[in-house]
């Protein structure tokens, strides 16, 4: 591994003002060693860098691993020929819009999707196909990579993000850290530092499915376009257990967000793009959206008739009635109790979304009911921006 793996030098309960000595690169360490923990392959930046001892990279302004990206293709896609394969790289590589935005929402459904092209037949005629860029059902038939101190130069501009992480060679996730010991580096100095980044080096978010900062103590996770009040904890790793407040965040947020199902499940049923009148947004679930819908799906299919299957977690312990004594089949799939401004909206897309697609549901028919009218055009507009979802 390039970079040295180490424990996290502090833990529950302390504040800034006893982590001055904490260092960033310490941080960026401990971040590194969770991620091998998640079975990432870790390496220094500077090693895969033009000039490195392994070098995967041609030059600095090259952000997708190359090598990684074909290795992956033709293991997920073996009938297509090699030229089809490389029609893929230059769609992947070659942007179609000057906005960030919309190039992000392109690769995103080539991601979901796969990459459309045309293959010949056998009787000479040519049809259509998609060459798979992620293997969502087997998850290690993927290639996961973190780098640390990943140089890009764009332009005049040289920039070197703390933490990349890549799959299949195409990075997905960007993560930026700052020193706790130091007052002036902060959540909103790295949320500030990814405007920068992107408006200097873009090229590296075009296939970004997720942003991650963090001050050692606090952690927060955006999509793309998020602004600074939508860099949001992520409180949970498994949705079973809340972390307690005041802990550090940043093992919570990597090891929740970042293993390897949850990230891909997040990238594929969770995140969706708007139009709004000042532009798209792109929307990632919450973790309390998201470990939701999970039980909620779980439960509906437990209360399918001859459907079989149990909820991971018992009410039991909320004073409900426990899944023992709830026979499958009863079609009763239960209650989630919503907070005003928590997404009730979004989380209710999501579940139609992962019921619709489940084979074990036989395309079924969604009624919502509403109490109303405003709720009707709000309920709308929703399911309608995640229509992809509603596949």
């Amino acid at each position: 591994m390039g970079a040295r793996a180490r424990k996290f030098p502090f833990g529950t309960g302390q504040s800034r003002g006893v982590m001055t000595r904490i260092t960033e690169s310490e941080i960026e360490d401990a971040a590194l060693a969770w991620l091998a923990g998640l079975d990432y392959a870790v390496v220094y930046g500077p090693d895969i860098g033009p000039e490195g001892t392994a070098p995967e990279r041609g030059s600095y302004d090259e952000v997708l691993l190359a090598g990684r990206f074909r290795e992956a293709l033709a293991r997920l896609n073996p009938s297509l020929p090699a030229e089809t394969l490389e029609e893929v790289l230059r769609k992947v590589r070659q942007a179609e819009t000057p906005s960030l935005v919309e190039e992000n929402r392109r690769l995103h459904r080539y991601l979901i999707a796969g990459v459309p092209v045309e293959v010949a037949r056998e009787d000479g005629s040519m049809g259509g196909d998609a060459a798979r860029l992620i293997d969502f059902d087997d998850i290690e038939a993927n290639d996961w990579l973190a780098v640390n101190q990943f140089t890009v130069i764009e332009g005049q501009q040289n920039r070197r993000p703390d933490v990349v992480l890549f799959v299949n060679g195409l990075p997905l996730a960007v993560i930026e850290l700052k020193n706790p010991g130091d007052e002036n580096a902060t959540l909103d100095g790295a949320f500030n530092q990814f405007q920068t980044y992107k408006d200097e080096i873009p090229s590296l978010f075009r296939t970004n499915a997720a942003l991650m900062t963090s001050d050692g103590l606090q952690a927060r996770m955006g999509s793309l376009t998020a602004n600074l009040e939508r860099f949001m904890p992520w409180r949970t790793v498994d949705g079973a257990a809340i972390a307690p407040k005041g802990s550090p965040e940043l093992q919570t947020v990597i090891e929740g967000v970042f293993e390897k199902q949850r990230f891909l499940t997040l990238i594929r049923d969770f995140t969706v793009f708007g139009d709004t009148g000042s532009g798209v947004v792109k929307i990632v679930a919450g973790y309390h959206q998201f470990h939701a819908v999970r039980r909620a799906v779980a439960s509906t299919l437990r209360a399918l008739p001859r459907q079989p299957g149990a909820l991971r977690e018992d009410p039991a312990p909320y004073g409900l009635p426990s899944v023992e004594s709830q026979p499958e089949g009863d079609k009763r799939i239960g209650v989630i109790w919503h907070t005003q401004g928590s997404g009730k909206s979004l989380l209710m897309a999501f579940y139609a979304g992962q019921i619709i697609a489940h084979p074990a549901m036989e395309n079924p028919t969604i009624v919502v009911i509403t109490d109303r009218n405003d709720l009707d055009d709000q309920l709308y507009g929703t399911f309608a921006m995640c229509r992809d979802l509603l596949r």
